[in-house]
């Protein structure tokens, strides 16, 4: 039996990264703080900490696609921010079909507060993160990886 591993997920985008943090036992995903983007790029430290915190064995990164299957305008900046991740951590990266995950994220969150399971307000970061959570459990259910 394989032990299990963590996997760290991001949601990539030009002002903020989602993350969340699962494992391939449970195969479960939790979103965890989003970090910022500023006019040099990602926060780097706060995500050099994220890795160092949870030593996850894989990353896995959403890839953004059309509804047709074309590439989107951010697919190239999410795949380089992939290939920066495995030059920084020396950890293998996957990229995962992010199609439709924020608004499945959207959808969950609204479903949370209005059960009262959720009190306070969504913010961007919230939707960002939980968008990772989506993105890390199709990663964990074995469905949209890319090439």
């Amino acid at each position: 039996m394989t032990p299990a591993q963590v996997v760290l997920a991001f949601d990539f985008g030009l002002k903020r990264i989602g993350i969340a943090s699962g494992d391939t036992l449970t195969r479960s995903a939790a979103p965890r703080a989003a970090v910022g983007v500023g006019r040099s790029g990602p926060d780097w430290a706060a995500i050099a900490h994220e890795v160092r915190t949870l030593a996850p064995a894989l990353l896995v990164v959403g890839a953004p696609y059309n509804a047709d299957g074309s590439e989107s305008a951010l697919t190239a900046a999410a795949r380089g921010f992939a290939a920066e991740l495995a030059r920084r951590f020396a950890l293998p990266v996957q990229l995962v079909d992010e199609r439709y995950s924020s608004l499945e994220a959207s959808a969950a969150l609204r479903r949370a507060r209005a059960s009262g399971q959720r009190r306070r307000r969504v913010q961007r970061a919230d939707l960002d993160s939980a968008a990772a959570a989506v993105i890390l459990g199709r990663f964990l259910g074995g469905e949209g990886t890319c090439p």
